[in-house]
């Protein structure tokens, strides 16, 4: 039986291997006063010059109920085993929704497979571990296999970013353990982390410059250890600085390093000017 994979919006994978792998998405949406937006239907550029010209920053919410179990059942009806990835739970009700949505498509077609994997992530932190999913599928594995091959991805996989500001991150309460940055954020850069799910500190320097540089140590030591599997610069509305930053890693591994912008539910919590590294290793961290 076929295996189809769907993630969210927030994994921001590339169009092209989306389309490669069959990868299909379901939507978070963005919420201004008075207009929402599903992320899939406005472009970056759109988004942030919005959100530069609005007073109050916009939220963000998980995809309807009656969207994810329609999209687990076209794939059912189709005859197809369903492997779903999806941004942490302790950052959305996406993963929670989906369960529920599985338990309704299950009354329907009690014999239908649906593995649900909650990601702990987001961004390509989850997008790694779709694309190891998707190509284990292309790979002819069973979903057993693929089950414990994104599983293995994301223990082996690590997201380091610098946020411009953290008020986005407090106005959203997605701070978690770096709330107790508020009040010396003037005095430092913190370099920002993802650990169990949640947005942690993991360093904190003086400089943007320092702490790209520290990011990129980080990074250096981790695949000295445990070899690279992939890696990639994220950014949000700053392509420029994302491009110097690609650059120091390529200088490091001898190698072409890719950019993926993030979009508009990840920029709502974590602003305009943030730039990000994340990569995965070939043993685990």
């Amino acid at each position: 039986m076929p295996i189809k994979i769907i993630t969210d919006s927030t994994s921001y994978i590339n169009a092209d291997l989306k389309e490669k792998y069959d990868i299909s998405i379901v939507s978070l949406s963005v919420i201004f006063k008075n207009e929402e937006f599903k992320e899939i239907n406005i472009e970056n550029e759109t988004f942030y010059e919005k959100l530069g010209k609005n007073l109050s920053i916009p939220t963000s919410s998980q995809p309807p109920l009656a969207e994810m179990y329609n999209i687990l059942e076209s794939q059912i009806s189709d005859n197809n085993e369903v492997v779903c990835i999806f941004m942490s739970s302790d950052m959305s009700g996406t993963y929670s929704n989906a369960c529920l949505a599985k338990s309704m498509i299950l009354e329907k077609y009690p014999n239908a497979v649906i593995k649900i994997i909650d990601s702990r992530s987001n961004s390509m932190q989850l997008g790694f571990a779709v694309l190891t999913a998707a190509r284990a599928v292309y790979e002819e594995k069973s979903i057993e296999e693929v089950i414990n091959i994104t599983q293995d991805n994301i223990k082996r996989s690590k997201f380091m970013f610098i946020p411009d500001t953290l008020e986005y991150l407090k106005k959203g309460g997605r701070i978690g353990g770096a709330s107790a940055l508020l009040g010396t954020i003037f005095q430092i850069k913190p370099i920002l982390t993802v650990i169990n799910g949640k947005t942690e500190l993991f360093d904190k320097v003086r400089t943007k410059k320092r702490a790209i540089q520290t990011m990129v140590d980080k990074f250096i030591e981790d695949i000295t250890k445990h070899g690279l599997g992939e890696v990639i610069i994220h950014h949000i509305n700053d392509v420029e600085g994302a491009i110097e930053f690609a650059k120091i890693v390529e200088k490091c591994i001898g190698k072409k390093v890719d950019i993926a912008p993030i979009g508009p539910v990840i920029g709502t919590h974590v602003g305009p000017g943030a730039l990000g590294i994340v990569y995965y290793t070939e043993s685990d961290l």
